[in-house]
C-alpha cells in the first residue's frame, strides 16, 4: 500500500488510544511535514536513502518571514513522528525493518535543550512581572510548584486547599483547533497533591480575594499564548534571559536538587512518570558535584584523624 493509505491505518488504530491533543500535534507535523514528502511511495519502497533526503530538506528550510530554521527540538519532534509510524509497520504490518532507525536521527530533544533560571534570576524576574498581577501569580505558581502549564491553566478555586496548603493536580487544560479541552494530566502519575510554600499559600489567598474573574471557571483566565507574551515582557524588563515556559518547571526542578533532594521525591512532586527524566536534570547543577567531593574529603579527614 502507499503511504497515505498506511496513514489512514496508522490513525484509524493508533488515535483512540491517545489523548485528542497529542492526535491533533501529530495530525499536523503528519500532514505538513511528512505526508508531502512520502505519500505517494510504498511503504516497503521506503529506504534510509529517502529519509536521509527527507532529513535534508527539513535542515535546509528557512521561515520566509524570519530567515530562521526549524528549531531542533521540533525536527527531532518531526523525526520521532516518522520513526513512530514505521515502528508501528514493523511491529503490526510486518515490514522488515525501520528505514528511520537506520539513517540516524536529527534534531534534539527536550531534555538536551532544556534551559533553567537561578533563584536569583528567577526573582528579577518576578519583580518586573509584579505590575501585570495575573502573571505575576501565574509565574508564581509555575516556578514555585513545578506544575506543567496546562496543569495551571486547568486550575479551579477548589484546587487549592489553604487549610493544608497543597494544589490537587487533576486535569490539563489544551486549546485544540480552537476548542478548550479539559483531559487528564499527562501521565498516570500526574494526578498529585502538590504542597505549597508559604508564600505562595499567602499570595494566591490574596489572588483570589483581588484579582481573581469569578465569572471565570477557571483559576487563571488567560491563555499560553498570553503567558509567552508576558514572559517576554517580564524577561526584557528583568534583563534576564528569556526562557521558555516550560523552562521554569526545570528552574524548579534544578532549585530542588540544588537544596538535595532525592530524584524519587522531585518526581512525585512533579509527576514524573519514571525517576529516570528526573535524572536527566541532574546535568544541570555541576557545583553539586564540587560540594559531593567537600563532603568526601572532609569524611576522609575525619577518618584518618581518628
Amino acid at each position: 500500500m502507499t503511504f497515505e493509505e498506511f496513514i489512514a491505518l496508522y490513525r484509524e488504530d493508533r488515535y483512540p488510544r491517545i489523548r485528542v491533543s497529542t492526535t491533533a500535534s501529530k495530525d499536523h507535523i503528519i500532514d505538513t511535514k511528512i505526508l508531502p514528502y512520502f505519500k505517494n511511495l510504498k511503504v516497503t519502497e521506503i529506504k534510509p536513502k529517502d529519509i536521509v533526503k527527507w532529513q535534508n530538506e527539513l535542515l535546509k528550510y528557512r521561515n520566509p518571514q524570519t530567515g530562521k530554521p526549524y528549531s531542533k527540538t521540533y525536527l527531532r519532534s518531526i523525526h520521532s513522528q516518522m520513526s513512530a509510524i514505521m515502528n508501528f509497520a514493523t511491529k503490526y504490518y510486518e515490514l522488515s525493518e525501520n528505514p528511520v532507525m537506520k539513517a540516524g536521527s536529527i534534531g534534539i530533544s527536550n531534555a538536551e535543550e532544556m534551559q533553567f533560571w537561578t533563584l536569583d534570576e528567577y526573582l528579577l524576574f518576578a519583580e518586573a512581572i509584579m505590575e501585570e498581577p495575573l502573571y505575576y501569580y501565574c509565574f508564581e505558581v509555575l516556578y514555585w510548584t513545578g506544575i506543567r502549564e496546562g496543569e495551571l491553566l486547568a486550575l479551579t478555586f477548589d484546587d487549592f486547599d489553604f487549610v493544608n496548603k497543597t494544589i490537587s493536580i487533576t486535569k490539563t487544560y489544551q486549546v485544540v483547533k480552537g476548542e478548550e479541552i479539559i483531559g487528564p494530566p499527562k501521565t498516570s502519575k500526574g494526578n498529585r497533591i502538590v504542597n505549597m510554600p508559604d508564600r505562595l499559600c499567602d499570595e494566591m489567598k490574596d489572588y483570589f480575594e483581588v484579582c481573581y474573574d469569578k465569572k471565570s471557571t477557571r483559576a487563571f483566565a488567560t491563555t499560553k499564548y498570553s503567558l509567552h507574551k508576558a514572559m517576554t515582557r517580564g524577561s526584557k524588563r528583568a534583563g534576564v534571559k528569556r526562557i521558555r515556559i516550560h523552562d521554569l518547571r526545570h528552574s524548579h526542578i534544578s532549585l530542588l536538587i540544588s537544596l538535595g533532594f532525592s530524584a524519587v521525591d522531585i518526581a512525585k512532586r512533579v509527576g514524573h512518570e519514571s525517576i529516570t527524566i528526573t535524572l536527566r536534570y541532574a546535568h544541570m547543577f555541576p557545583s553539586t558535584q564540587k560540594e559531593m567531593m567537600n563532603r568526601l574529603n572532609a569524611l576522609t579527614e575525619e577518618t584518618m584523624e581518628d
